[in-house]
């Protein structure tokens, strides 16, 4: 069973209720072959076909409903999935959804795990890495990672598109082209100085973007652990091999090669970005993993059997 775990499903309903309570990120989910119509879900599917995708791991990220006023978020996160059940049920076996939560309210997040998993069947949560400003490691956000953990479910955390909160990015439209994975890169040292891959050891974690730069960092990193960390705290290099990195590079070997060294072949899964990579790019998006120069052992469990075994859906 061949998973992409790095897929996105925006319904415009949803899409518009983001709109309505004031968020201006909607504009690169828009018109993008990533909605319900037919024509829409129809080109989704051939696209899959033609790489041999047999399922896709949905999320909005990172169309999440985070807001201040706690109704608006509870109330656009339960109508993001529900339209995700809605979906998953429409395809039967062509999509995992993962729930969004209203945070950083802590009571309906816990309230729309319940719902989520238990009632609509989704298996595990995007997060956005931060909150409203907040770290995704702020203490805010234990009793979240203590459910999750308790359930032994996914955590797939998706950049906020915010720039990392720096206009030295934002101001030079470079949101997304480094943006994306300079926020992966902060989320995952986040959650790394917190011990959040320690403390809640069922929860497991996928990292877009092969985890943004930490690959080429994690020397650098493990040389200044006595700055970051308490005595005794094992090194970030062992900590980020506690975790699950997707394949999307944009089909650039050397970083895959790099991830590969970084966190070793059992910790990568092929993802591809739907619907950011579309025709022949799609595609592309899995060939490279077997023309990367990896071991074929290591690009076959890459490709088709590491996210299947993760996700207990082989």
């Amino acid at each position: 069973m061949r998973i992409d775990v790095h897929a996105h499903y925006f319904p415009n309903r949803y899409l518009d209720r983001l709109e309505r309570y004031g968020s201006q990120l909607t504009d690169v989910a828009r018109n993008c072959n990533a909605a319900k119509a037919p024509a829409e879900m129809s080109r989704r599917f051939d696209m899959m076909k033609k790489a041999g995708v047999g399922k896709q791991l949905i999320s909005v990220g990172p169309q999440l409903p985070y807001f201040i006023d706690p109704s608006r978020a509870a109330s656009a996160a339960q109508e993001a999935n529900d339209l995700y059940a809605e979906i998953i049920a429409a395809h039967p076996g062509s999509f995992i959804g993962l729930a969004a939560l209203p945070l950083p309210h802590i009571d309906r997040s816990l309230a729309e795990i319940e719902r989520a998993l238990d009632k609509l069947k989704l298996a595990g949560v995007c997060f956005g890495t931060s909150v409203l400003g907040f770290t995704i490691a702020h203490p805010l956000f234990e009793p979240v990672y203590q459910e999750l953990d308790r359930r032994g479910a996914i955590l797939y955390l998706h950049p906020s598109g915010l720039g990392a909160g720096s206009h030295l990015i934002r101001d030079y439209d470079l949101t997304w082209a480094i943006g994306a994975p300079i926020e992966d890169t902060i989320g995952l040292m986040h959650l790394i100085l917190a011990g959040i891959p320690q403390h809640y050891p069922r929860l497991r974690i996928i990292v877009s973007h092969c985890g943004g730069a930490l690959p080429m960092l994690l020397g650098r990193l493990d040389a200044q652990a006595s700055w970051l960390l308490p005595e005794g705290r094992e090194l970030p290099s062992h900590t980020a091999r506690r975790l699950w990195y997707d394949t999307v590079s944009h089909s650039y070997a050397p970083a895959l090669r790099c991830a590969r060294e970084a966190f070793g072949a059992d910790r990568l899964l092929f993802g591809n970005d739907f619907p950011y990579k579309q025709g022949d790019d799609y595609a592309n998006g899995l060939h490279y993993i077997f023309g990367a120069g990896l071991d074929a052992v290591e690009a076959d469990k890459i490709a088709n059997r590491n996210a299947a075994v993760l996700l207990n859906a082989a």
